[in-house]
Parts: C-alpha cells; structure tokens; sequence
C-alpha cells in the first residue's frame, strides 16, 4: 500500500493575480499533465490552475466501489493532499466561492468525495465519470452545506468502472447538501470525456 507527497503542476495564470482556481484530478494511469491539458477547450485559462499528482499514477489502488479499507491508506493520504492544495489557495488569497474542482473517472470519484466531505459554497465542481466513494456509499462522512454551488457530473451507460446506479445515488446525496447538480448520461459513451460535456461544463460551470 502507498501515500501521496505533495507534488503541484500549476498552471493558468498566476496564483497572485488571479481571481479564481481550480484543482483539477487525473485519472487512474493518468497525470496531472494530462488533466491540465482540458485548457484547451476549458474555460479555465483565467484561473489559476493546481493539478496534484498520484504515487503510482493512481489516487488509491482498487475500484472506487471497493470496501472502504482496502483503499487506505492512499484514499485518506489523496483526501489530505487535496485539502492542503485547497489550504495553499485560499492562502493566497482566493475564497473558497472562487475555487473550482474538475476530475476524470478516479479523479472525479476524490473531487466528489472531497468536496462533500468539506462541504461549503464552491465556485463550482465538474465530475467526468465519478460518484461518491466506498462500498456503500457512508453518508455520515458527509456534511456542511453546498450552498446551490453548482455540480456538473456525466457518465457513460454502461460506464466499465462507474456504474449509472451509484452517479444517481451520489447526486441524490450532493441534492440533499443543497449542491445544484446538472446530470448527463450518454449512451454507449466510451470511459473518455467527450465534447459534449465539455460543452455542458462550460456553460453550466465555467460561464460566469
């Protein structure tokens, strides 16, 4: 089993000049290389961009649905780096309301759990195919209140590694914070991202 150290990719515009920031999560067997690469067709270039890296590429070792244990200690280790990352912006300067979260399949599982685990009015939270961690889903880790921060989260049906089931069952959680989730759902949909929910992100997320 393994922990995470922290380790940054920035990007975007500077830290000190910027009025917003995102995190944003890769994958299994991604790199926050990859994840960052999104500017491109993300309206994030204003932002100033923190992308962590996983030991070993992976933010914990088996399947998100897996039981909560076998996951640790790198579930809490990825969870504590994500916090300090959240801590080092809202140092700078940068309010919570003004950081935004984005992650893909693994990396949207931690931004989601993360996120509702703490709670509180964000800038806004993507979530490419992904849904709230464990076995069974605990809800007494969750608590706070979203405040009608807005969520996006998509998924492929069938999705290989995250079934349609669980999505539904984390928003039904993420509603109940008062979190405003926006749902799409696209069939036969490869494990990939795909431009319509870029386009979804941009508009329900990254407009203002």
């Amino acid at each position: 089993m393994y922990t995470h150290s922290k380790q940054i990719v920035k990007d975007g515009a500077a830290i000190g000049e910027a009025k917003k920031a995102i995190v944003m999560l890769h994958g299994r067997g991604g790199s926050a290389e990859d994840i960052i690469s999104l500017k491109r067709v993300l309206n994030i270039n204003d932002m100033a961009i923190y992308a962590p890296k996983a030991s070993n590429n992976s933010w914990y070792p088996y399947s998100f649905m897996a039981p909560a244990n076998q996951n640790q200690p790198a579930l809490n280790s990825a969870l504590d780096i994500v916090g300090q990352v959240v801590k080092d912006i809202e140092a700078a300067g940068i309010l919570a309301e003004n950081i935004y979260f984005a992650g893909f399949s693994q990396g949207a599982c931690l931004t989601l759990e993360y996120t509702a685990r703490n709670a509180k009015r964000y800038g806004g939270i993507i979530a490419f195919t992904g849904g709230l961690i464990g076995e069974e889903i605990a809800e007494e880790n969750y608590g706070g209140d979203f405040d009608e921060t807005p969520i996006f989260i998509a998924t492929g049906d069938p999705d290989p590694h995250v079934p349609v089931s669980r999505v539904k069952e984390s928003i039904a959680i993420l509603e109940r914070m008062n979190a405003f989730v926006t749902f799409a759902v696209y069939p036969g949909r490869q494990h990939t991202i795909s431009s319509p929910e870029i386009q979804l992100a941009n508009k329900n997320i990254l407009s203002a």
